[in-house]
């Protein structure tokens, strides 16, 4: 039994360019415009962070004005407000918005 030479697993540049040359013009279409869309709720809606689950409540029940809003809820918040009947749309994070 002989052990063959091989080729170590060197990570290059060179894949990050193939990957993102992977990328076709829909999908970079579609990513901007996910984006564009992010970027938008962040202009015209108020951050409530944590508490994005009560607040949605509060405004679906009328206990508060109407007022867009955006933060983080838990999946299982989230399970919640959709059994509520709360209107709700995810919105991705994208790596450059952790910066």
């Amino acid at each position: 039994m002989e052990k063959a030479l091989m080729a170590p697993a060197v990570s290059t540049a060179r894949k990050q360019e193939t990957i993102a040359l992977a990328m076709g013009e829909a999908q970079k279409q579609a990513l901007a415009q996910l984006k564009a869309m992010a970027e938008k709720v962040r202009e015209n809606a108020d951050y409530v962070g944590d508490k994005f689950a009560e607040e949605a409540r509060k405004i679906h029940f009328g206990e508060t004005d109407p007022r867009g809003i955006y933060g983080e809820a838990t999946l299982e918040e989230a399970k919640g407000l959709a059994e509520d009947g709360v209107d709700f749309m995810p919105i991705p994070v994208f790596p450059d918005d952790r910066n």
